[in-house]
């Protein structure tokens, strides 16, 4: 493999989903607060929910299908490749149930921690499963030209959302993180971010009830 790929895109997810995921256990753990409430009305629950369907839909869809091709006659490489899409796969009921018992009108407080519990526990293994794991083998197998294949189709998932989406992500990301991430932006796109984007994000108290879209 003589191409190279840059994975700070995949990393920023990472860090973000674990930015939020503390946060969540925050809440969940806080005495004085209803995490019920939080969860059903702010637009942190929401924002993760996205950012996290988005990103891995776009893997399963246009990331892993293209490995598993470049992997063909590997089979603890493609026994890798299967457990991760498992791993995506259990994270679908839990935030299903989550949303379940936010709604539940006859409310179990220890339920919804153990659910919070269960999808902090479930994510958290798996964004360091992939990162010791299967982001070396996407450097190795996977192509430039793929590579960019799947932060377009990224890219187009998030679509509309991106005034939201992108600050997000960039939400505590280091300089060179962000420089790299908004490169590939139009013009316009970057000066609506600062002017715009950026400054809406930032007085959103996200993890705050009401704030929801």
């Amino acid at each position: 493999m003589t191409d190279t790929i840059d994975l700070t895109a995949m990393y920023a997810m990472h860090d973000a989903l674990r930015r939020e995921l503390a946060h969540l256990n925050r809440i969940t753990a806080a005495a004085d607060v209803d995490a019920r409430q939080v969860l059903a009305t702010a637009a942190g629950w929401q924002l993760f929910k996205t950012a996290l369907h988005i990103h891995h839909s776009a893997e399963d869809d246009a990331l892993w299908p293209v490995l598993r091709e470049n992997l063909a006659g590997q089979p603890a490489e493609l026994a890798l490749l299967e457990a991760v899409e498992a791993e995506h796969a259990a994270l679908d009921p839990v935030i299903e149930a989550i949303d379940a018992a936010l709604t539940d009108p006859d409310p179990d407080p220890a339920r919804l921690g153990d659910l919070t519990d269960s999808l902090a526990t479930g994510l958290a293994g798996h964004l360091k499963h992939e990162e010791d794991a299967v982001l070396p083998l996407i450097a190795q197998a996977v192509t430039a030209e793929q590579w960019g294949h799947f932060g377009q189709v990224h890219a187009q998932r998030i679509g509309l959302d991106a005034p939201r989406l992108l600050p997000w992500l960039l939400d505590g990301a280091d300089e060179q993180t962000t420089q790299v991430m908004l490169a590939p932006l139009p013009e316009p796109a970057r000066g609506a971010y600062a002017a715009a984007w950026l400054p809406a994000y930032t007085a959103l108290n996200r993890w705050s009830p009401g704030t929801a879209a």
